[in-house]
């Protein structure tokens, strides 16, 4: 019996950068593996994300669309640069012929990609997490460490928005799903606020519209109406729901 193809990723350090190299072979078995390891990376607020593919395997060229996949996972929130690395031309000429470098910029090493990465924005981001218990308990608690850590950032003009959106997303997770714990994350970078609830269920946070073409009234149409921005990121381990306010 054939085994399965394995996709092996080992997560390195450079820089602060998180860099993640990649072996095994990248099919249809191996897809979204690969994509929700290198979500997960993005979420953990390194500056950028690195991937070296040099010793990646893929039979299918058009499987190469994992990256830009993933790096339109994480576009709107946390916004982390995710590029490429791959040691051959032939893997290189590969990307771009499948579109992945107008989204995922590909380089021969290491040391390019860093270098490349010296322009990117270099606003300060702030950022705190607690895990809360997914009842009205953790939602006292997601408020009162969000006032706490918004105004100690000088943010306190968002402290009443923020509560108000915290309070829907750590509900949902009582309301919605299995998970015995929620985890608050509260993210500020130049003029933006972001806050952000994550689960272990993989059931993605959607509004439902009726067969009548309206919305039922839900947590998360608060959500979108007070929020500049908000999605759903799948993880691993679950999903990330986040609403930034701008």
């Amino acid at each position: 019996m054939t085994a399965r193809p394995r996709i092996l990723v080992r997560e390195a350090a450079r820089d602060g950068i998180s860099v993640l190299i990649v072996d095994g072979v990248l099919d249809s078995s191996t897809y979204l593996a690969l994509r929700d390891r290198i979500v997960k990376a993005a979420l953990d607020g390194p500056p950028a994300v690195v991937v070296n593919v040099s010793a990646l395997r893929t039979p299918t060229a058009s499987a190469y669309a994992v990256f830009s996949s993933a790096r339109w996972q994480v576009s709107r929130w946390p916004d982390v640069p995710v590029l490429l690395v791959c040691g051959h031309a032939t893997g290189r000429d590969a990307l771009r012929r499948q579109g992945i470098t107008r989204y995922v910029p590909v380089y021969g090493s290491l040391d390019a990609a860093l270098a490349a990465l010296d322009g990117i924005d270099g606003r300060l981001r702030q950022r705190r997490c607690a895990e809360l218990a997914p009842g009205r308990e953790g939602v006292k608690h997601a408020r009162e460490l969000i006032t706490e850590w918004l105004w100690d950032w000088g943010y306190a003009s968002k402290i009443k928005i923020a509560n108000a959106i915290a309070t829907e997303l750590v509900d949902n997770v009582r309301a919605h799903t299995d998970s015995g714990v929620a985890e608050l994350r509260v993210e500020s970078r130049g003029s933006e606020v972001t806050i952000a609830v994550s689960d272990r269920s993989a059931r993605l946070a959607t509004r439902i519209e009726s067969a009548y073409g309206t919305f039922r009234l839900s947590g998360l149409h608060l959500v979108a109406a007070l929020a500049d921005a908000w999605g759903c990121t799948p993880s691993s381990s679950g999903k990330t729901v986040w609403a930034t306010i701008a």
